[in-house]
């Protein structure tokens, strides 16, 4: 707690210091495949919005997130479509990651990936990679990224940004509650697409 409780502090000097342009950053950066707490600063920012409308407008908080997160994503995807295929499946070895598999996450996001652009957000973990991983598998054309990418972050802005807005009051305990939702969905994910590669595995041996 003592740990949380000083990271928020410090996210809080860095908003009131430099204002939207720490939301922009903060959340770009996070979205373009750096370990920024993209999400605990938009709460902050939402926070904020309420007990300094002096300083932060809800309406431009929400606004100034959800274009830090297309933009950042937009990086993430070109990364990860020029340089992230080669790349991951020269570590895959390490992380188990054969071309096998690399084929089936290509197949995945050709049938699933704009589902899975306009959620990722709200999945800690997918927030990060899911534009990386997205370009690396050259099958999800830019333009349909793009559409769900916008509509993702919309979304994942407005919802944050309320929750600092109307809850921010416990800001701690509201960020271990959101990071634990992320985490949930996150294993959520692993399960259910563990037990529809596993459908499918059974399928393709009955064939």
């Amino acid at each position: 707690m003592d740990f949380l409780h000083n990271s928020l502090q410090l996210i809080e000097q860095y908003m009131l210091a430099y204002g939207y342009w720490a939301v922009f950053f903060g959340v770009m950066l996070e979205n373009a495949g750096l370990p920024i707490p993209g999400e605990t600063i938009l709460l902050v920012g939402g926070y904020f919005a309420s007990s300094r409308p002096d300083q932060f407008n809800l309406i431009r908080v929400m606004l100034t997130a959800a274009t830090g997160a297309v933009i950042g994503d937009n990086i993430g995807f070109a990364i990860g479509h020029h340089y992230g295929r080669g790349f991951l499946l020269r570590i895959g070895r390490f992380f188990f990651l054969t071309p096998k598999r690399f084929e089936h996450m290509e197949n995945f996001f050709l049938k699933h990936g704009n589902k899975t652009i306009l959620m990722a957000r709200f999945i800690t973990g997918l927030r990060v990679f899911a534009a990386l991983l997205a370009g690396a598998s050259r099958k999800m054309p830019w333009r349909v990224f793009f559409a769900y990418n916008v509509a993702g972050a919309i979304m994942w802005a407005v919802v944050i940004t309320l929750l600092g807005y109307l809850f921010g009051q416990s800001l701690p305990l509201l960020v271990k509650w959101v990071g634990r939702t992320g985490t949930i969905l996150l294993i959520a994910a692993i399960v259910i697409g563990i037990i529809a590669w596993r459908i499918q595995r059974h399928r393709k041996s009955n064939d």
